[in-house]
């Protein structure tokens, strides 16, 4: 049995609700005692992210810009939802035709991942999809431009070595999902 206990919250209150940000200021006490009156914690939507591999072995990533680094990734599709509204499968799969074109059969479930819980409240919803095809054209937001990248099962490593492949949610899915693309 850990002797690891909670932070307990004295306060707590919402200095930044956007519609793309939340942000909130808790005042903290630590178990030594100590008060820490500005912890911020960042209130984001959870997200589903879909592990999409083709019946010729090969991974859908998309390719996109990500303004906060200002560089372009590959990952693998996803998008955030709320779970009030729509469950994390049928967030996955909306989010997942709509960034590719893409549909799959059916989905399965291969993990919850945190995605920054030092700072962040959002989990990552994985799925795992095989022998998906393409049925139609992408559906994107306003700010979605999206290239989509098919790369094969044998070359993921090397790519995630290389540091081609190199966001952190991607990168952990990838891994979870190995036992399922490696046999």
């Amino acid at each position: 049995m850990s002797d690891l206990k909670k932070w307990k919250i004295l306060k707590s209150k919402m200095v930044l609700d956007h519609h793309w940000c939340k942000v909130r200021q808790d005042e903290i006490e630590l178990p030594n005692g100590k008060i820490i009156d500005d912890y911020f914690v960042s209130i984001k939507p959870d997200v589903a992210m879909v592990l999409p591999i083709t019946s010729s072995r090969e991974i859908i990533f998309v390719r996109q810009y990500r303004h906060a680094v200002g560089e372009f990734f590959l990952e693998l599709p996803a998008g955030s939802f709320d779970p009030i509204k729509e469950s994390d499968e049928v967030a996955a799969m909306r989010e997942f035709t709509e960034e590719t074109g893409y549909i799959a059969q059916k989905l399965k479930k291969i993990g919850i991942l945190y995605d920054k819980p030092s700072k962040d409240t959002n989990r990552i919803h994985l799925f795992l999809a095989d022998n998906v095809r393409k049925a139609k054209e992408q559906q994107l937001d306003i700010t979605e431009e999206i290239e989509i990248v098919l790369i094969p099962v044998e070359s993921i490593l090397e790519k995630i070595i290389q540091g081609e492949i190199s966001v952190a949610g991607t990168v952990a899915a990838l891994f979870l999902g190995l036992k399922f693309f490696t046999s």
